[in-house]
């Protein structure tokens, strides 16, 4: 019985501290607004002005009935937003967790290189990161496409004398351009989805993980490690190095970038994946080898991050993105998951799994591992990794009406259909 109270009880603190429970948008506004006019309608009903000026004097009953009519009204518009927002959560929730028997591999006959990330356009096309091309496009078909005429830059993969690894893949705020970092080179491409052309905006010493574009247009980096090589960025997953750094590239007033990086973060334990959270004026980062994902404030104006705190242990936290319903899903290549994190309480839980038993074992010797200060490499192998097309790094979520994709170091990505 006590079990059960327990239960509900935090069941009930969960609901009270989902990201969808609280007022934001319209009702936040419209809500503070009439908060702000009784609170001035207080302080003039209690002012020696309505007797000086002789106007506005409300006395008795007038001036109840006008208290309690801001109340009401405030009631009402509580009530009515948390209801909404409630409605919308329940929805939300029908069906929490997928497994890779829900999914599909796509594209069928496995024809990426890679498949480390991506977007998706609003018709449903994907764009993704592909090792040979730089990004490619795929169809709802399936068919592939290269996308972007990376070559023409000079993009080249021949290993060993050139590597290249597009790893991080995301949209510029007004969806018109794409950015792809490399984590390999050190690029960081910006390529305009109207005419399909890709140039450098920088090229950084070491390989970049993750670049994103902020509303003001300053970039926004990683370097997970000082590599500028696949065996030397492996080093630092064999053994935490703490040479991640978040930089922020400031966008200069012609539209161009500077070419001196502002370094905002450093002594990371290999800077990954980030969400930057402008409506909560939040900064997420994936601290991959130290199995944790970081929260920072945000001042986006001074390109500022403070006040570092922990927002939940993930094993090896990768890419990261933020789902229609305010929760941050992170990919955990370790796990062989992903998992959905309450950006407001840090509370956690899988939305994808595709662990198998034997990975199971080998994530608990990789978490035993970084606690005795060693690295997760020797753990990640074809047990962990189980029936997916290759190690498990991210996940591409489009509009509500559209399936999720599991994105990976494989040949073909796993489509999951969200309903």
């Amino acid at each position: 019985m006590n079990q059960k109270i327990e239960t509900s009880v935090e069941s009930k603190i969960h609901e009270d501290l989902s990201p969808t429970r609280n007022l934001s948008g319209i009702h936040l506004k419209i809500v503070a607004s009439i908060a702000i006019v009784w609170s001035l309608f207080q302080l003039w009903y209690a002012s020696p002005f309505p007797f000086w000026f002789n106007i506005g004097m409300f006395k008795g009953l007038p001036a109840r009935a006008i208290h309690l009519g801001f109340a009401l009204l405030l009631a009402f518009l509580i009530i009515f937003s948390i209801s909404c927002s409630s409605d919308k959560e329940n929805v939300s929730s029908e069906k929490s967790t997928w497994s890779l028997s829900d999914g599909v591999e796509f594209p069928k006959d496995r024809p990426l290189a890679r498949a480390e990330d991506g977007v998706m356009l609003s018709d449903g096309t994907l764009i993704v990161a592909d090792q040979r091309y730089g990004l490619v496009k795929v169809d709802k078909s399936g068919a592939v496409e290269p996308f972007g005429n990376f070559q023409s830059i000079g993009y080249k993969h021949n290993p060993p004398e050139i590597e290249s690894g597009p790893n991080g893949v995301h949209f510029s705020p007004d969806k018109t351009h794409i950015f792809t970092a490399d984590v390999f080179s050190g690029h960081i491409y910006m390529t305009s989805i109207e005419d399909n052309k890709t140039k450098i905006i920088h090229s950084h010493r070491y390989g970049v993980n993750t670049a994103i574009q902020d509303s003001l247009g300053n970039v926004w980096f990683t370097q997970s490690t000082e590599n500028n090589s696949e065996s030397r960025l492996f080093e630092a997953i064999g053994k935490p190095i703490s040479d991640g750094i978040v930089y922020r590239l400031p966008v200069l007033e012609d539209g161009t970038f500077s070419d001196k990086p502002e370094l905002i973060v450093d002594g990371v334990d290999f800077a990954n994946g980030f969400y930057i959270d402008e409506k909560n004026n939040k900064f997420y980062l994936s601290e991959t080898m130290a199995n944790r994902v970081l929260s920072f404030d945000l001042d986006i104006e001074k390109g500022e991050l403070t006040n570092r705190n922990v927002l939940a242990k993930i094993p090896s936290p990768d890419n990261m993105q933020l789902n229609h319903d305010g929760f941050l899903w992170v990919a955990s290549p370790l796990s062989n998951q992903i998992h959905s994190i309450n950006i407001l309480s840090g509370d956690h839980s899988v939305v994808f799994d595709a662990q198998t038993q034997a990975g199971t074992k080998n994530m608990e010797k990789g978490l035993a591992s970084v606690a005795n200060g060693e690295g997760i490499l020797d753990f990640i192998e074809e047990d962990t990794i189980g029936d997916m097309p290759g190690l498990l790094t991210g996940m591409i979520i489009g509009d509500e009406t559209q399936p999720f994709y599991v994105a990976n170091l494989g040949a073909a990505l796993i489509k999951v259909s969200s309903e």
